[in-house]
């Protein structure tokens, strides 16, 4: 799986590069602020790092409000933001996390770790999650689709368990080609 992991990040980043350049220039233009946007995730037994993505928000988007879920029409999001988490383009740097081995193409969603704390009190065995590699796809986000809640935490929880117990590179190549799908298709993105 790693070194599937590598081959294939550094592939994504060779063929995105265009890309990554336009996308970076099209923020630039559209509001101020960094290009790139880092943020401390939980990730294999529970080692915080920091997950890359393009900002898709205006600067400083919590510094009044604090740690929170984005939510539909969520008025910090900017136009190009909301374009580019449409097409999930703002996911592209995490590949930078995979080459690192901090993140696989598969796995459950990292999360921030102000939300794992108050999750791992409410939800059992939500630990369990952390025990693989965090992806930048995993089945829970094919199968439920974004999640704003402790409820949406819990179905969420349930979809990454069945990964973990199931895990094969036959599903990971399933789930990667679903979140094609829905990258195509534009489903889901907040």
């Amino acid at each position: 799986k790693r070194a599937a992991d590598l081959i294939l990040s550094v592939l994504m980043l060779l063929v995105c590069l265009p890309l990554i350049v336009i996308t970076a220039v099209l923020i630039k233009l559209d509001s101020k602020g960094p290009v790139f946007f880092s943020q401390e995730r939980v990730g294999e037994k529970g080692k915080i790092y920091p997950v890359h993505k393009f900002r898709s928000m205006v600067e400083d988007a919590e510094k009044q409000c604090g740690p929170v879920w984005a939510q539909c029409d969520d008025d910090r999001i900017t136009r190009v933001g909301k374009i580019i988490r449409r097409l999930r383009l703002d996911e592209i740097p995490q590949l930078y996390n995979v080459l690192r081995g901090e993140m696989s193409f598969v796995g459950p969603r990292p999360e921030r770790e102000y939300f794992v704390k108050q999750l791992e009190g409410l939800i059992p065995y939500y630990t369990i999650r952390h025990k693989v590699r965090p992806g930048i796809t995993g089945w829970a986000q094919i199968c439920y689709g974004y999640g704003a809640s402790v409820e949406d935490a819990v179905e969420k929880l349930n979809y990454d368990l069945f990964y973990i117990k199931n895990m094969t590179t036959l599903i990971d190549f399933m789930i990667v080609l679903r979140t094609i799908k829905i990258v195509l298709f534009s489903n889901g993105a907040r």
